[in-house]
């Protein structure tokens, strides 16, 4: 990822952050049949290896898992991104030179995936993920709630993997190249807007 130094985001806390607030990653590996995209939400155990370890699991009938173990594997995490107008810039009434740009926050994740067909690891695994994206509820669901049978069937039809991360890059993209009365222009054009994205960005110019 090209990352300039004004926008590159090295906090390990902030980076984990960003997954765990954004978990459906673009999983990308270069294959025998060319270029493989997936999206699959993901989870981050922060405390496996240097930069953590993520897990997830494909559909067995999606042919992309037979990749993973071909080379490298690339996770994208996207958080919040918006539009950024010129006319927002209070130097474009001084001197007209400003371009339209885009506002974004974006992790990309690194490693060699290991797989993870066993019933018991298997069964661990969705039961982690579930248990982290039903923790709040009033009444979580867990795997545990539907039948042992229909779950063994479940789990004969996936394919899991762990991803050690290996290399963590994050760009936060979100005008520190503009002067502060610009980038206080830009808070104040996005506050304005009406748009969901818009906003999901503006509180994280705050």
């Amino acid at each position: 990822m090209y990352t300039p130094p004004a926008f590159r985001q090295n906090d390990l806390a902030l980076l984990h952050q960003q997954i765990n607030d954004c978990p459906l990653a673009t999983l990308i590996n270069q294959g025998a049949n060319g270029l493989q995209a997936s999206h699959l939400p993901l989870l981050l155990a922060a405390d496996e290896g240097e930069f953590g370890t993520l897990y997830g699991h494909f559909a067995r009938a999606n042919p992309h898992w037979r990749e993973l173990l071909q080379g490298e594997t690339l996770a994208i995490f996207q958080g919040p991104q918006a539009y950024i107008s010129p006319a927002w810039y209070p130097s474009k009434a001084e001197h007209g030179k400003a371009v339209p740009t885009w506002n974004y926050i974006a992790v990309h994740a690194r490693g060699q995936a290991q797989l993870i067909e066993d019933r018991e690891g298997l069964l661990q695994l969705v039961s982690r993920l579930s248990a982290q994206h039903e923790a709040g509820r009033e009444r979580p669901w867990a795997v545990s709630d539907a039948p042992r049978d229909y779950i063994d069937t479940m789990l004969r039809a996936i394919v899991g993997f762990a991803l050690p991360i290996q290399r963590l890059e994050g760009q936060w993209k979100l005008s520190q190249n503009r002067t502060a009365a610009d980038r206080d222009g830009v808070h104040k054009g996005l506050s304005a807007s009406p748009a969901a994205a818009d906003q999901a960005l503006v509180a994280r110019l705050s």
